[in-house]
């Protein structure tokens, strides 16, 4: 191992170690499964925003935006940003407040068992289906950020890809495990902070490797379409591509994708007072502009530092998702101070992945816990027991996210979009309605969500390979399909009881 190498290393297991720590800590504070999964609703209004965008973002913003950047220009890359910034605006602006005082009138931990006791259902179907939902799309959203832990470490160091999987997943797997929600959030935080770091240092080397800011406009200029919003260009092939008004449209749609996302909006619900809200809103979404366009740009860069053979010339989507861990290996030679610089790039790497997946493994836990075990089984037991369960649970989840996470050809960015899809097209309607109609019902609220659920696994794998108007990102016509059920369901169907509505009534009124 080089002298370079060993100073990467021992940035990366510095930061391993604090968030092992912080683990730790917080694993005293838990003493029920409440305490577990929502941290006693006790985040103040930074934590809550930074670990709200830090679990968003995950290894995705840091490996494959740029990756699809670096490989087919700024087209899908840009309109994904610009609809995931349009997202968490909305999202922080109408959602926030009214579902941390709904889940609070309603004392619900879990979005699922939010939906049961918003609609008062007795038959605790939707409470099963939404934890099975959960972790249908919750354990492959998890293997992503596994995949992106063994891409980092095999690449970086020449290790096997497998072990490397493992024994990064194994220490993520550690602090969720031990701290529960407040070390996943606090953790979260102090890696929205690293992430911020390396992707300022990575834009600065970048351009600087280069030839600067001209030169690499000019070396994307010469690619047909590679700065176009209309266009792609694939660096590999040179196939131009279009990117018309339809496509736009459903690659916006990745923002509506919020709407439904379990980890983040147990953010809002865990914040421990709802006016402070509009401070979390602005902190979050400017860190979220800034984030996701030097992510489009380093991936833009990336191009011109391969011209300069400064970096390979990636042949595939997946293998450019390495981009930053290539970047950081330049900025080693420089010596040993800068050596040390490239750890904290790649531990931003690891950051924005464990921000990620403890969330992920959390929601899943709770599902499979929380809400099948103990809310559709009944099978009560002591706090004690209960947080013994909630943690075996993230420990059997996390076995199959690692299995899954084997094959190290997995992209990235392919993971996250269908599982943001399925969030998006199963929970979104059904929040959004939940909190904004009172007429919804509960027959409405299961129509959507099965419907939009399917309809993402039917458009993307029979629908979209059709291609022509109908290759469109799976999420738009499965979340237009899901509102629609909603409201026919519901209105051919009975109102919901008075004391559902008059509740409805109170929490709207709340100031």
């Amino acid at each position: 191992m080089t002298t370079e190498q060993i100073c990467i290393m021992i940035s990366i297991i510095l930061y391993l170690g604090i968030v092992i720590a912080v683990g730790l800590r917080f694993s005293k504070r838990n003493k029920s499964a409440d305490d577990f999964y929502l941290g006693g609703r006790k985040l103040g209004p930074l934590v809550t925003a930074m670990s709200a965008e830090a679990s968003d973002m995950s290894s995705w913003l840091l490996m494959g935006l740029p990756g699809v950047a670096y490989f087919f220009g700024i087209a899908e890359a840009a309109w994904t940003a610009i609809g995931l910034a349009i997202g968490t605006w909305v999202n922080w602006l109408i959602v926030a407040k009214k579902i941390r005082r709904y889940t609070h009138k309603t004392n619900s931990i879990t979005l699922p068992e939010f939906f049961a006791n918003r609609y008062r259902d007795k038959s605790k179907l939707l409470l099963l289906i939404s934890a099975v939902i959960i972790v249908v799309f919750f354990i492959p959203y998890t293997a992503s950020g596994f995949v992106a832990c063994g891409k980092l470490f095999s690449t970086l160091f020449g290790v096997d890809y497998l072990p490397a999987m493992i024994i990064s997943s194994l220490v993520i797997v550690a602090y969720t495990a031990l701290g529960g929600f407040l070390a996943a959030s606090t953790t979260d935080f102090i890696q929205s902070i690293v992430m911020s770091v390396a992707l300022v240092i990575v834009l600065g080397f970048g351009i600087s490797v280069a030839g600067g800011f001209p030169a690499v406009i000019e070396n994307a200029r010469e690619l047909t379409g590679y700065l176009s919003l209309t266009a792609t260009h694939n660096v590999h092939t040179g196939e131009v591509g279009s990117y018309n008004a339809l496509t736009i449209a459903s690659t916006l749609a990745w923002g509506l994708g919020y709407f439904g996302m379990p980890h983040i909006l147990l953010r809002f619900m865990a914040i421990n007072d709802d006016k402070k809200l509009r401070l979390s809103r602005r902190v979050a979404t400017v860190w979220v502009v800034i984030s996701l366009t030097v992510a489009v740009l380093i991936g833009i860069i990336s191009y011109s530092m391969s011209l300069n053979n400064a970096i390979p010339m990636f042949e595939s989507k997946s293998a450019a998702e390495s981009i930053i861990v290539a970047i950081s290996s330049v900025l080693s030679e420089y010596g040993i101070l800068f050596a040390f610089i490239a750890g904290i790039i790649l531990a931003g790497i690891l950051a924005s992945t464990m921000s990620t997946a403890d969330s992920q493994l959390l929601a899943a836990s709770s599902s499979v816990s929380h809400n099948i075990v103990t809310g559709v089984f009944g099978k009560k037991s002591s706090p004690k027991t209960s947080l013994l369960i909630a943690r075996i649970t993230v420990l059997a989840i996390a076995v199959i996210g690692i299995f899954l996470a084997s094959n190290p050809n997995s992209s990235v960015f392919d993971i996250v979009s269908f599982a943001w899809a399925g969030f998006g097209a199963t929970f979104g309607p059904v929040v959004l309605f939940a909190l904004f109609w009172k007429r919804s019902n509960r027959y409405g609220a299961l129509a959507g969500m099965i419907s939009g659920g399917v309809m993402v696994f039917v458009w993307k794998y029979l629908i979209a390979p059709m291609g022509g108007v109908l290759a469109i990102y799976e999420l738009l016509p499965a979340f237009i399909i899901a509102c629609i059920a909603i409201v026919v369901v519901s209105l051919l169907t009975p109102a919901p009881e008075k004391e559902i509505q008059d509740e409805f009534d109170e929490v709207a009124a709340m100031k």
